[in-house]
């Protein structure tokens, strides 16, 4: 379907402009066409998912000359590794729309900004044009500063001003490491195909070294690695439920997507060598993201520190792939610690944006505290929020038969290969995961009851609607993973053989 990758990415957009020009007034018309716009993307990019043609390679192309002078197409594609968190994307934003139905303040201005960061995100995952990439990029970070700085916590300004100077920072870095891919690229293009085919840096190691830390400094923030992560549980903790959903569902895995669309194809043999010092840091996220979010009695802060720890194993799959570079002995695990990265990935998504709507659902509407200590006995009293809230910490954990097991099994499995102590220590962060996630099951939902909460209700039906459908995604894909690893497959696999 001819176009279909623009209709996805630029109908929330339009939604968005549609409410500008709507009286204040129309509430529940705003929130309609906002709902409307975003169903009807998601409702494209399952079309899109349902017509791939898995091991086609990039396909759904859509090319026009833009800026002509200095080499600029409106370059739009998808693969095996976008596909997936495109669709990703596409569910969190209805499920947050749906969520974000009782907000009553500047209403206009949040589904504008909502629907404008959705149309940011999408365009990253499908943009194969560096200065489009770039503007789609830099489109994420005002809404969601403003998200975050308007309809936040207490400390919002402050969480809002970090994140967005963070993530400024690795965003300029990122500028830098372009232009020198531009300028040293013959003839020069943005083509992040042709700079892959091209591999202009590949004789001048100096340049390539200063280009792949440019890169990497903007997706290390952005995932976030150890030591770049501090911006984060202030990010979350601050930001409205929807906002802290797409957060860490879908903006996260901007970095992530970075390092295996950029950094390693563009730049193979330079990410191999610093490939082990990155496991480190990898390694050191996952440990550390785990006993801090251990030590955490906000709900909501333990769950943006155990995304540190999540999204380390994304790296260290990253990680291993790149360290076996060259290496056609270390082919197999090469792909296999890949398909554990993207699968994490999309895993993570979907149980971590459930982790936050669970938070949102007993502190928003409810109990308006996030004390994990504070609770006690809501098991008895709120069945099908305990039930909903258990399958996800469940997963969160890497329980078997959920979908957080197959990607950390698969990210073991594949970095066993290349980097195997490292492997084994990373191995120590699932204990402790499972101790914190199950600790706090205990310490919110088992024990005597608490007087305090004696009248508080069960989740309504807009709270199930918008939590059922990422719990039966986290068992559907952990007891038959085949059809979403069929899709990555095929791209990691185009990518290791590319990177022998």
């Amino acid at each position: 379907m001819s176009g279909i990758l623009s209709l996805i990415i630029f109908l929330p957009l339009l939604g968005g402009l549609i409410i500008l020009f709507i009286p204040k007034s129309a509430d529940r018309v705003m929130k309609q066409i906002a709902l409307v716009a975003s169903i009807v993307s998601l409702l494209l990019s399952l079309v899109l998912a349902a017509q791939f043609s898995r091991g086609g390679g990039m396909q759904f192309e859509e090319r026009y000359s833009w800026i002509p002078s200095i080499g600029v197409n409106y370059y739009l594609a998808v693969d095996g590794l976008s596909l997936p968190l495109i669709v990703l994307t596409a569910v969190l934003s209805v499920l947050s729309v749906i969520y974000s139905w009782r907000i009553d303040v500047r209403l206009k201005e949040y589904l504008f900004l909502f629907l404008l960061l959705e149309t940011g995100m999408l365009g990253v995952f499908a943009a194969l044009d560096f200065f489009l990439f770039y503007v789609f990029w830099e489109i994420t970070l005002v809404p969601m500063y403003f998200l975050i700085g308007i309809w936040g916590g207490p400390r919002r300004e402050y969480a809002a001003i970090k994140f967005f100077l963070f993530t400024l920072v690795g965003s300029l870095a990122m500028l830098l490491a372009i232009l020198i891919m531009y300028f040293n690229a013959e003839p020069h293009t943005f083509s992040m195909l042709e700079l892959i085919r091209q591999q202009p840096l590949a004789d001048t190691p100096l340049l390539a070294a200063l280009a792949f830390w440019g890169f990497f400094l903007s997706f290390a923030i952005k995932v976030p690695m150890w030591p770049f992560h501090t911006w984060l549980p202030d990010a979350h903790v601050e930001a409205p439920t929807a906002a802290s959903v797409i957060l860490a569902g879908v903006l996260l895995k901007m970095g992530t997507y970075g390092f295996l669309r950029i950094s390693l194809p563009m730049l193979p043999e330079t990410f191999k060598a610093y490939a082990f010092f990155i496991a480190v840091l990898a390694l050191l996220g996952i440990v550390y993201g785990a006993l801090v979010a251990m030590a955490q009695t906000d709900l909501k802060k333990l769950v943006a520190y155990s995304s540190v720890n999540h999204m380390g194993y994304v790296m260290l799959g990253t990680a291993a792939a790149a360290g076996a570079v060259g290496d056609p002995s270390k082919a197999a695990a090469a792909a296999t610690a890949l398909n554990g990265a993207v699968f994490e990935m999309i895993a993570h998504g979907v149980i971590t944006g459930a982790l936050f709507f669970v938070v949102g659902v007993i502190y928003d509407y409810r109990a308006h505290t996030r004390g994990v200590d504070e609770f006690g006995g809501l098991g008895a009293k709120l069945p099908v929020y305990t039930g909903i809230t258990t399958i996800a910490m469940l997963a969160s954990l890497g329980l078997p038969g959920l979908m957080g097991f197959v990607a950390e099994f698969l990210v073991f499995l594949g970095s066993f290969g290349v980097f195997p102590y490292l492997t084994a220590v990373a191995v120590t962060g699932v204990i402790f995961t499972a101790a914190m996630f199950l600790w706090t099951i205990q310490r919110i939902f088992l024990g005597a009851p608490n007087p305090r909460w004696a009248t508080l209700p069960d989740m309504d039906a807009r709270e199930k609607l918008t939590l059922v459908p990422l719990a039966v995604l986290m068992i559907v894909f952990g007891l038959f993973p085949k059809p979403l690893l069929d899709v990555i497959n095929a791209a990691m696999t185009s990518l290791v053989t590319a990177l022998r």
